[in-house]
């Protein structure tokens, strides 16, 4: 460029595939994780036709069984190890902007001590039924009728920091469940420290019970600044889809965009990315996790992958040269791995512009966080305490 300056790029659009992890996180057998690995366990299970993944540089990350290397990587290409404790989406979605969790969240393996219980059933005015770790999906078929026949919410964990009200819609209207989860983050916020409380509600259809699309989660707000914070602060504007905004308690989101599921999330971000004249679009796509890899569906896994891959084709095609692409994760949940939980895995990194005349490998990253470095420096902001920009190899 001219005087030796690098032209920024006025859109970023971010989508992070919610628990598309690469394996090989070095801390993973402190987590029980050793040996976790969901894109690659998912390549073994059958060959993905993933092209446009692979045409930016997924196969180059890493040998895979079934997804083939790029001979010409149309995009830059790399793995982040996350830094934060934990391996939950909040620590994720807060590292890739840039704020690191030191200090672990409580979980609570054994369901949540009776102080809390009474706590929050004295404040409902309801009992509680339930109260362990269980996978979302079978708590519901275990306590659905219990819970309707007594209108008494299903609380519930997992190995993340979360702690889960399940209700039927049809039993306890939508609000009502709403404010037992605003109650219950206010009692669990100080000395707790439980970082997501998760409305769960669901119906009975077929007879059995499923989960409908109005969970809500209700997030402690990030501890320190993120890169959210300096573009709200900068007059720039941060567009979150899909579940971005509950994670980040709404700091540093300007619009809001709630989706069903992972196309309608895609469609958002390509009609928000068209819109927008200059800012942020944080997408989280929550199909892969919600749907997949906690219900341990390989199948289905890898079907939504491949209709997200045949999107991204389309969506790729209407970027202009000044608006750019990153694709990461924000932690596992290996489908063939044991358990139904998320799993501690290194995850993708995947960037893309219609300008870039050849791609390259940006490396093994030491921290999610150096993408929300590379997004302040794009858009001339000051610099995170954490990450380090790939900005200029990119540009």
């Amino acid at each position: 460029m001219p005087g030796g300056l690098v032209k920024s790029f006025r859109t970023v659009t971010l989508i992070v595939l919610d628990s598309v992890g690469l394996g090989g996180a070095p801390d993973a057998p402190a987590y029980g994780d050793a040996g976790a690995d969901t894109l690659g366990h998912l390549a073994e299970f059958r060959r993905l036709k993933v092209k446009y993944l692979a045409a930016i540089g997924l196969g180059n990350i890493r040998p895979f069984r079934n997804i083939d290397p790029s001979r010409k990587p149309s995009g830059f290409y790399g793995m982040m190890t996350e830094k934060s404790k934990g391996k939950g989406s909040t620590e994720g979605h807060w590292e890739i902007a840039g704020c690191i969790t030191e200090v672990p969240f409580a979980v609570f393996p054994d369901g949540f001590p009776d102080e809390i219980i009474k706590k929050f059933s004295k404040a409902v005015g309801r009992d509680v039924i339930g109260n362990c770790p269980a996978s979302g999906t079978e708590i519901i078929e275990q306590f659905g009728d219990e819970h309707c026949r007594t209108g008494k919410p299903i609380v519930y964990t997992s190995a993340d920091s979360v702690f889960q009200i399940a209700a039927s819609e049809e039993i306890v209207p939508i609000g009502e469940l709403y404010k037992w989860c605003e109650t219950a983050r206010r009692l669990l916020t100080d000395d707790w420290n439980v970082v997501r409380v998760i409305a769960r509600p669901f119906t009975k259809k077929g007879g059995h019970y499923i989960r409908t699309v109005n969970r809500r989660d209700f997030s402690m707000e990030p501890n320190c600044d993120t890169v959210l914070d300096l573009l709200s602060a900068g007059g720039i504007s941060v567009a979150g889809i899909g579940k971005i905004k509950d994670l980040f308690a709404g700091r540093g989101i300007g619009a809001s965009y709630k989706t069903s599921d992972n196309d309608e999330g895609m469609k958002k971000t390509s009609e928000i990315t068209q819109s927008l004249d200059r800012g942020l679009i944080f997408t989280n796509l929550i199909d892969f996790d919600m749907n997949y890899g906690h219900r341990n569906d390989a199948d289905g896994y890898i079907k939504a992958l491949e209709s997200f891959d045949s999107q991204l084709g389309g969506f790729m095609e209407s970027l202009k040269k000044d608006q750019l692409l990153i694709i990461t994760a924000d932690h596992g949940c290996d489908p063939l791995f044991k358990g139904w939980d998320h799993t501690r895995e290194r995850v993708p990194l995947l960037v893309y512009s219609s300008r870039f005349v050849q791609g390259g490998d940006l490396g093994i990253r030491e921290t999610f966080a150096d993408i929300g470095a590379t997004i302040a420096e794009n858009f001339g902001l000051p610099q995170l305490k954490t990450g380090h920009s790939f900005f200029e190899t990119i540009s």
